[in-house]
Parts: C-alpha cells; sequence; structure tokens
C-alpha cells in the first residue's frame, strides 16, 4: 500500500524503492475493511469491478456481533446512518422517547445498510426510491494476499523498484541516530533518506534499530492469540457483512470472499491453549478447511512512536489491535494519509514526527476505547474469561462516554476520532447499554407524529431495499472473480 500510494511521487524526485521477501509470509487477518478504503483505491486511480476481480472481493455493509451483550444476542454494526436526525438533535433521542410510548422498533430497523445486509441485497450510488435517507456506504472482503499481488503490479508499474530479499542488519548514522541503509543477503545494501518500516511484529527498523519502545494494552484487551483459517463456502451465499461470534475466551471472524471463507478464532492464551482454539475454531467452520490452522500471536498495543527520527512504522510494525472492528487495513491507510500531508524532504522536522504521532496516538487510542467497549459492556458470566472482561477497569475516556450516553443519550464525536457517533450508538445499544433519559426537545413533538416519523423511516427503508438486486446476483453482474485453480 505504502509503495503504490508513493509512485505518484516517482516523477517529481523522489526514488521508491520497495524491500520485500518472498520467503517471508504475511499475516493475513485482515481480509475486511471499513469505507474509507474506497478513497484509498481512488486516490490510484483503481477501478472497482477491476480490484474485486483481482482479490476475489466482496461487499460489505456492515459487521455483524453474535453473543457478544449475552449468549443468544445479534446486533449489528452497520455503515450508514441510523434514521434521520431533525435539526440539532441526534436520532436517538427521538428513538429513545418513542420506545418509551411504544411506538419504536429495533434500533436496526432504521438502518438502511443493516435491514440491506439481512435481506442479502446490494447496490451502488444514490437511492432508488427516495431522497429523504442517508447515502448505503460500503466496504469491502477480499483476499489481502491478492491485493497485495495486485498492489505490486500497480507500483512496479509507476516506477517503484523493487528489491527481493530478506534484511540481515540496519545500518545507523553514529552521529545522528537515522538509519543509513538496510543489509541484505548476499551482501547487498539499499539506503534511503527515509525509509517506511513494514517489518509486521518485528519491526527491524522501528524497534530493533531505533528501539523505539511499546505501550501494552493487553489489561484492556486481554487477547494475544489467534488461529486462522480458510475453508470452502457451504450452501449459504457469501454475506454482505462480516460475522463476529463470541467464544468461550475471545471470538471468531467470518469473511466471505468469492472463493472461500476466512475465519480465525482471537482468543486470550491465559485461559485456552492452542489445540483447544483450533479444535473450537475447526468445529465452527461453514464448509471444509482448505489448510491447517495457522497460529498467531501478538500484543495489543502501540509503538511509543510512529515517527522516530527517519523511519515511520505502518502496519504491525507499529502495532497492533485486534481486527474486532476491520480496522488494520485502514491504520495503513491514515498513517500514510498523514505521512503524505507532511511529506519531508530530503531531511524531516522534528516538529512534523512530533505531529504525525500526536495524532496517530490519538486515532489509535479512540480505536482502543471502541474495542474494549465490546469487551466491558457484556453481561456474560459463564466463562472466566467474560467474567473478566465485565469486571475489568477502563480508561477514562471510554468510562466518560458509557456514562454520557447511559444519562441522556449523547454522543459526542471528538476531534477527527475514526467511529462516528452512530458507530457508538450501535454498539452502545447492541451490547445493551440504553440510556435512562433523551434530549428535551425531543418531547416537543406530538406522540402521533412520532409515530409517523418513526413508520415512515422504517417504510422508505423497506421500499428502497426490496429494489435492490441479491448480493449474489450484484457480484454475478459487475465484479464475478474467474475461478482459481
Amino acid at each position: 500500500m505504502a509503495a503504490a500510494i508513493l509512485a505518484a511521487f516517482s516523477e517529481n524526485g523522489y526514488h521508491i524503492t520497495l524491500v520485500e521477501s518472498e520467503d517471508i509470509g504475511t499475516v493475513g487477518v485482515g481480509e475486511a475493511t471499513i469505507p474509507q478504503i474506497q478513497l484509498y483505491n481512488t486516490a490510484l486511480g483503481i477501478d472497482e469491478d477491476e480490484f474485486l476481480r483481482e482479490t476475489q472481493g466482496t461487499f460489505k455493509l456492515g459487521i455483524e456481533f453474535v453473543d457478544w451483550s449475552h449468549i443468544g444476542s445479534r446486533y449489528m454494526h452497520a455503515f450508514g446512518g441510523i434514521g434521520k436526525d431533525v435539526g440539532i438533535i441526534a436520532f436517538q433521542h427521538y428513538w429513545h422517547r418513542a420506545q418509551q410510548l411504544g411506538t419504536a422498533k429495533e434500533l436496526m430497523r432504521y438502518s438502511l445498510n443493516e435491514v440491506a445486509a439481512r435481506a442479502m441485497k446490494m447496490q451502488r450510488g444514490p437511492l432508488k426510491t427516495s431522497d429523504r435517507l442517508g447515502d448505503m456506504p460500503y466496504a469491502f472482503h477480499f483476499d489481502a494476499g491478492l491485493y497485495a499481488q495486485y498492489l505490486r503490479r500497480f507500483s512496479e508499474a509507476r516506477g517503484v523498484v523493487r528489491v527481493e530479499g530478506k534484511i540481515l542488519d540496519t545500518e545507523l548514522n553514529s552521529e545522528t541516530g537515522d538509519v543509513l541503509s538496510v543489509k541484505l543477503e548476499g551482501d547487498r545494501a539499499v539506503a534511503g533518506d527515509f525509509f517506511l518500516d513494514c517489518s509486521g511484529f518485528r519491526g527491524l527498523l522501528i524497534e530493533q534499530a531505533l528501539q523505539t519502545g511499546y505501550d501494552d494494552w493487553s489489561h484492556w484487551l486481554p487477547c494475544n492469540r489467534a488461529m486462522a483459517v480458510p475453508c470452502d463456502h457451504g450452501s449459504e451465499e457469501p454475506t454482505p457483512y462480516t460475522r463476529s461470534t463470541a467464544r468461550d475466551a475471545g471470538w471468531q471472524w467470518r469473511i466471505p470472499l468469492q472463493h472461500r471463507i476466512g475465519n480465525g478464532y482471537v482468543y486470550c492464551s491465559d485461559q485456552l491453549s492452542d489445540e483447544d482454539a483450533a479444535q473450537t475454531l475447526l468445529a465452527n467452520l461453514d464448509g471444509k478447511p482448505q489448510a491447517d490452522p495457522r497460529p498467531l500471536r501478538f500484543v495489543t498495543g502501540k509503538r511509543k512512536k510512529f515517527w522516530n527520527r527517519n523511519v515511520v512504522a505502518l502496519g504491525l510494525a507499529s502495532g497492533f489491535m485486534e481486527p474486532l472492528e476491520s480496522t488494520s487495513i485502514h491504520l495503513i491507510q491514515s498513517g500514510l494519509s498523514r505521512f503524505l500531508k507532511l511529506l519531508p524532504r530530503k531531511g524531516y522536522s522534528q516538529a512534523d514526527a512530533d505531529e504525525y504521532n500526536r495524532q496517530c496516538d490519538f486515532e489509535f487510542e479512540r480505536i482502543r476505547d471502541f474495542l474494549i467497549l465490546h469487551y466491558k459492556a457484556t453481561t456474560r458470566d459463564d466463562t472466566p474469561f467474560w467474567r473478566h472482561c465485565r469486571d475489568m477497569p477502563i480508561p477514562d475516556t471510554l468510562a466518560r462516554k458509557i456514562e454520557l450516553f447511559r444519562a441522556n443519550g449523547h454522543i459526542f464525536r471528538e476531534h477527527e476520532e475514526l467511529f462516528t457517533e452512530v458507530g457508538w450508538l450501535q454498539v452502545l445499544v447492541g451490547q445493551g447499554i440504553i440510556p435512562t433519559g433523551h434530549h428535551p426537545l425531543a418531547d416537543n413533538v406530538e406522540a402521533g407524529d412520532l409515530a409517523d416519523y418513526m413508520e415512515t423511516i422504517e417504510l422508505l427503508i423497506e421500499r428502497e431495499v426490496r429494489q435492490m438486486p441479491s448480493h449474489a446476483d450484484f457480484i454475478a453482474q459487475h465484479c464475478a472473480a474467474k475461478a482459481m485453480a
């Protein structure tokens, strides 16, 4: 992703060299995305249907959460709006009052994306039946390995020089401490003015060479292992949403692609052995496994600095937060976006690095809080893992957000944090946190008018969804991939 976006600068005096090795495997759990990925693809000028064909991609309208609040619970964090705000008052205040009056239905009935996802429907572009609803944003499920190959071809065609080989050592400037070059097998070296460390958990430059340090967040997000395995499709067509199912010591992801389903069990090794995790995962697949479960180890957290000297860390080299809300690929994208805004000349400014780190810290911390919410707001007490999550202390930033909503339904998005008020609303309500009050101006609407308002939104959504093609038909018409050997 870094090489592809930087390729645009190869004609402006920048020389981009990509160093990677075919012998080093990748961590392919980030196959589900959020709608911002469209901004990245559009910036590259990528044709969406071609991209989906090349990566065996499907569409994603949201994430379904099963058994998180309690066993038997089911809700969706869907993209897009919920209902329709009236003036300065957010929809949830009217919904809460209508709930008290008995004239409102479940929150999901007022989400276009969720109703479409449940109906296995998909469309692009402006709505066909009403201009009174918001749009229907979407993201993708795709094969991350195929996406990397696609971007490699894209990058090399635009002047990026690719060097094959493993990095054995790093040469530092003895006076400044900056990285001068990386040393490769075969007595080779690649020098540079600036380096983007995409070396995964190892952090070859940001950590092993520059010893930047790491903030460990495992006391809030205790999962530290994952088992991943692809499987065949069962009888069900690919769903236009990701599924996250809570298990005894963590949760299982399900990501449907055109040629397979990606699955994994994220869990806490203090509560579950690797063998039991693999058995649980294999027992809960849609179809025949296509490989043996692959183990992954991680520590949730982030680097103390994302930009240190003349190195910026991206992806797993910068930190790791489990893929519960499909943020892994987005954090690569947002890191690149910030880097491009602060693009250094031959040297670099410490002020630029400090600002980059400040923005990254804020984004990571707010995503962290959003993930913790899923664990903390549970009533499950059936296993030691869930009792720990329910009872654990949480960051003050999250505690304030929960109490503000619990009191009178208020949600405020701070600065440019990733998740919107609507995203927080769906998870808070989905996890069983219902406010005790609402904004007083919501009481100014007559009860009958409020009931009509709620019903109208529901009917408009149902009418729009009825005319949509099925997700499977939409893929077949626009972006069906060739069968893979």
